[in-house]
């Protein structure tokens, strides 16, 4: 396919930084929604700043998106973690992380459906997390995870007469600033945990968007409504007795 339009929230860095260069690379326009520019330079790549926490900016974004691009690709990738142990949470986390997972998502779609509704053609792919399965710290972080993955379920059932797919890449731990705002980097918890993967080794940004890539190949019209885990086999469970 031709004109192919990547809108990557948090191409900044990260996950989506790799997504966004293997994508420039492969042909795509990309727009980065982020924060802050990104790092790196490209005649077919555009920065939106925008802080995804404010509805009324997003929603302002996604307008300003729609009007200017034929977008083809939505990849919501921006995250945040906000950890805290049960005693310590907050139902302010609660609501921050889901406008900024679910929120952000469901304006951003709202506005981009209608072209892809038009063109018979889209791909939708959440960056989630193997967190929704649960993890210690993280109340607000996998409650708005794990409600990705029904969103997506649902917005598969309902897009896909369109030839819209959506779908989940649920990533374990990666090697990314997220992961070194919680594990120091070189430490002994890292490596500890590495060692506890099926794998023995921590993911890598392109281990994702190895991931990302195949959701959103056009070819791919016959998976939707999928989550694919990227762990490592973190998410395989299992008790040693």
């Amino acid at each position: 396919m031709k004109n192919l339009c990547a809108l990557i929230t948090g191409a900044s860095s990260g996950i989506g930084k790799d997504l966004a260069l293997r994508m420039l690379d492969m042909g795509y326009t990309v727009i980065n929604v982020s924060r802050r520019d990104a790092d790196y330079a490209h005649d077919n790549l555009y920065n939106v700043n925008c802080d995804l926490t404010d509805a009324k900016a997003t929603q302002a974004a996604a307008r300003d998106i729609a009007a200017k691009h034929t977008v083809t690709h939505f990849v919501h990738n921006a995250g945040m973690i906000l950890p805290n142990l049960l005693e310590d949470a907050s139902h302010a986390d609660i609501l921050t992380l889901s406008q900024l997972h679910a929120g952000a998502a469901l304006i951003f779609v709202q506005a981009l459906v209608p072209a892809m509704k038009a063109s018979g053609f889209g791909r939708i792919v959440f960056n989630s997390s193997r967190a929704a399965m649960g993890v210690p710290t993280r109340t607000a972080y996998s409650f708005t995870k794990a409600g990705l993955h029904g969103m997506a379920r649902t917005w598969a059932l309902e897009l896909g007469p369109s030839g819209i797919t959506v779908n989940v890449v649920a990533p374990g731990p990666v090697l990314t600033d997220n992961f070194w705002d919680i594990v120091d980097k070189g430490s002994e918890r890292e490596q500890k945990l590495a060692a506890s993967l099926p794998v023995r080794r921590l993911g890598t940004p392109k281990d994702v968007s190895n991931a990302l890539l195949y959701f959103c190949d056009p070819a791919n019209g016959f998976v939707t409504g999928q989550t694919l885990y990227v762990c490592g086999g973190a998410s395989i469970g299992g008790v040693t007795i």
